[in-house]
């Protein structure tokens, strides 16, 4: 199981550079959906035992992650008629370099951890920590707010992967919490986005500076 795990740990550490040298905004949205239905089948790996709870909030994860999230922000994507990030703040060259630093130093800071003897050869803190930089990353970086949304769900998804470390003492509590925050946050950036488009004829959140009392 451990394989397999971090087999798909390793996709979505890949996914996170894809995403962070990717002008395309499809390709963004494309690499959050199958990263975040990856790390939604993480738990069902991770448990010897049918649980019926963990399976749940597994295919929760899934459903909203890998489809009805993605189909928003296509539809915001296709609203807003752009499809590219044109003049992000941090240009894609230097985004994929940060992405493959933080990743290398991510896995030196797992092995430096005094982590438990089964976490121990797992991908899930390295993971987890390359995940939150290429959120960080990607909403500072970024000046579209769709490619800012996508570094919001990374982000999330790499504290997702580091809750996963609890699945045997708190069986997925604090993911299926995680998911409703994410969910609400996601309808709450969407509001955001809409009335960015409407106000500006653009979703370039550097034109929020204009704005004055």
């Amino acid at each position: 199981m451990n394989s397999n795990v971090n087999l798909l740990v390793g996709l979505a550490i890949g996914l996170n550079l894809l995403a962070l040298g990717s002008s395309r905004l499809p390709s963004v949205i494309g690499a959050v959906a199958v990263q975040g239905m990856a790390i939604g089948l993480m738990p069902l790996l991770l448990e010897s035992d049918f649980n019926w709870i963990v399976a749940l909030v597994a295919v929760g994860t899934m459903a909203v992650k890998g489809f009805v999230i993605p189909v928003l922000l296509r539809r915001a994507m296709r609203t807003a008629n752009i499809e590219r990030e044109v003049d992000p703040s941090i240009g894609f060259v230097p985004s994929l370099l940060l992405g493959a630093g933080g990743t290398i130093a991510a896995v030196a800071l797992a092995r430096a951890l005094p982590l438990l003897p089964e976490h121990a050869g797992s991908l899930l803190v390295p993971g987890s920590f390359a995940s939150v930089l290429t959120g960080f990353v990607l909403l500072i970086g970024r000046s579209k707010a769709i490619a800012q949304v996508c570094g919001y769900l990374i982000l999330e998804n790499g504290i997702y992967l580091f809750g996963l470390l609890l699945i045997r003492t708190t069986p997925l509590l604090v993911e299926a919490g995680i998911l409703l925050d994410l969910t609400v946050g996601v309808f709450v950036i969407g509001i955001i986005v809409d009335r960015i488009q409407r106000a500006f004829d653009s979703l370039d959140t550097s034109k929020l500076t204009v704005l004055r009392e």
